[in-house]
């Protein structure tokens, strides 16, 4: 049965996916499996994201989790919890993404929790906090999502 990428999603979340269920995205995407991040809570436009970070791995020159990576899992988040706002035939696009960082990363297990700050019929304001183990947050991500319809989300 075709879902709403949100129900879908919730189902997901809470492991109670059967065979028949199906929806248009793919999910986890393959960049979950390349730096090892899961979804772990969804709700309406919003969604939050764990990883274990690890400088052996997610590395920079410096020796700290390489800031790429915190951009990657901040927009799968934002991107999540948008998706949890659209039809079965809709998809979606970033339209730009912005991050500050406020303190260095290493081995930790990190949080990235998004949601919407403006919703709009196309385009949609999201942010976005990284959060240690420790509560402390290591950045706030921003990012603008256009909502594809039509021939504009086939093939997406």
């Amino acid at each position: 049965m075709q879902l709403r990428i949100g129900e879908w999603l919730r189902k997901y979340v809470d492991r109670t996916l059967e065979p028949i269920d199906t929806t248009t995205m793919s999910y986890p995407p393959p960049i979950a499996k390349t730096i090892g991040f899961e979804l772990v809570e969804i709700g309406q436009a919003s969604a939050t994201l764990k990883m274990r970070t690890d400088p052996a791995i997610h590395g920079n020159p410096m020796g700290t989790v390489h800031g790429g990576v915190l951009c990657d899992i901040a927009d799968a988040a934002i991107g999540t919890a948008h998706a949890t706002m659209l039809e079965a035939t809709e998809s979606f696009s970033s339209i730009d993404l912005r991050i500050n960082f406020f303190r260095p990363l290493w081995k930790d297990e990190i949080r990235a929790t998004a949601k919407a700050v403006q919703m709009g019929k196309t385009v949609s304001f999201y942010s976005c906090d990284i959060t240690r183990s420790d509560g402390k947050l290591v950045a706030v991500v921003t990012s603008s999502v256009m909502t594809l319809r039509g021939e504009n989300a086939k093939g997406r």
